[in-house]
């Protein structure tokens, strides 16, 4: 028995030792200049060979040229790097899942076909191992969305430096979340179509019955799952509806038009056969992962790839996700997806503001991040290649408010480790 204590003991310390020795960043104390680089401001222009200034988080100046600082300003020489705002991941269960295998990681679903009173950002892990990899490609902000059922819950964007969800929160309960059931029959199978509108009626009457209790100027009962959507009734939350076929976008639109809802649709692959009617309804797009194959066997195998060009042409707010099922790791090749659609139709300035700008716009925080802009959040990333370019891009310092955060990650640690094991040079 002693022996058996003994070890077990031993591998919990190997395992405690074994785990990166990373903290948040503490808040800045001394104001930062960076100069001489190349500043891509998120919203389309460029500076070369400009400065930032930044103090208590904030940023203070942005230009081109020199920049008279105070002498206890930490100035950082940017000569012949990138400077970027930093990325936003949109839709993604990062820090609700870390093994997708082991099921006791995963908190990202209620039981219940109709929960918008679920918070997400409660059950955001803080301490999520993802977390750090993800930050090493640029990605600072991310959008903490539910998933399951109709009604999934409340989604909050969080910035990706903290030590607990509190910290976190960088925009809480800014939308509720609802799956529209696949509208297609398959051969063999229940009328999927009927089944699938009868569940969207459930939904209508729902907020039927919700829009009723918001208009009573004194409740008899508190209903907890009323009260999670007043803020879509009020205009404070947009509703997040997850389709991707034609005629399940139709449904959305018609179903925020009846409401009064602002509404963004998330996955939105068949999205560039109906750019003009998402234009005119006023419908932003949180456009599923572009490396992926066509939605339909007669598409073209690059559609994917084509369509934020689509929406963009016709003037349709959207920026990218990854698929739900690997949302949570795969967030770092968002500026590599956004680099391909710039090689498809987008300008590489457009591709970014994709991340950037129009993320921030979508989510309800473009007055904080989203640009490189006096006034905003000091959210900032350095790079000594293209960040949109998987072969050049190599983040050396990234910022979230001010704070310059470790790049440290497991991945990295491990990476070394095996290098100094096996004298690789």
């Amino acid at each position: 028995m002693r022996k058996i204590f003994f070890n077990l003991l031993l591998i919990s310390f190997l395992s405690a030792n074994a785990q990166e020795n990373m903290h948040p960043a503490a808040a800045q104390k001394n104001p930062v200049l960076i100069k001489n680089g190349t500043i891509h401001l998120g919203n389309g222009q460029v500076i070369e060979n400009g400065y930032i200034f930044f103090d208590k988080g904030k940023i203070v100046a942005v230009g081109s040229g020199n920049y008279d600082a105070s002498p206890v300003t930490s100035i950082v020489d940017a000569h012949g790097k990138q400077l970027y705002p930093g990325l936003i991941a949109a839709s993604t269960n990062l820090g609700l899942i870390e093994v997708g295998a082991v099921r006791s990681t995963g908190d990202y679903a209620e039981l219940g076909t109709m929960n918008p009173n679920i918070h997400s950002l409660v059950a955001y892990n803080t301490d999520s191992k993802v977390i750090n990899t993800i930050r090493s490609n640029g990605v600072l902000l991310a959008h903490i969305v539910p998933s399951g059922g109709l009604l999934s819950g409340t989604s909050s964007v969080v910035q990706l430096d903290a030590w607990n969800w509190e910290d976190a929160a960088y925009k809480t309960d800014n939308g509720i979340h609802l799956n529209i059931p696949v509208l297609l029959n398959r051969p063999g199978q229940p009328d999927q179509v009927k089944s699938g509108l009868e569940k969207m009626e459930e939904v209508r009457n729902f907020f039927r019955e919700a829009k009723g209790y918001n208009n009573e100027p004194v409740h008899a009962k508190v209903n907890l799952k009323f009260e999670a959507v007043k803020g879509l009734f009020r205009g404070t939350q947009s509703l997040f509806v997850h389709c991707d076929l034609v005629r399940e976008m139709m449904i959305a639109i018609d179903f925020a038009r009846e409401f009064g809802f602002k509404l963004v649709l998330v996955g939105g692959s068949d999205s560039w056969m109906i750019p003009e009617v998402l234009k005119e309804n006023n419908v932003a797009v949180i456009l599923s992962q572009p490396h992926s194959l066509p939605s339909a066997e007669d598409d073209d195998i690059d559609q994917p790839y084509k369509t934020g060009a689509v929406l963009q042409k016709a003037g349709v707010l959207f920026t990218i996700c990854q698929d739900q099922s690997f949302g949570y790791w795969r967030q770092r090749d968002l500026p590599f997806q956004a680099g391909t659609m710039a090689t498809y139709g987008l300008t590489k300035e457009e591709a970014l503001s994709t991340l950037t700008l129009n993320a921030a716009k979508i989510l309800g925080i473009d007055h904080l991040t989203g640009t490189l802009e006096a006034g905003k959040d000091a959210n900032i990333v350095l790079s000594e290649g293209d960040l949109l370019d998987m072969k050049s891009s190599k983040v050396t310092k990234a910022f979230i408010q001010g704070r310059e955060i470790n790049l440290d990650n497991k991945q990295s640690q491990l990476f070394e480790k095996y290098k100094t094991k096996y004298s690789i040079k």
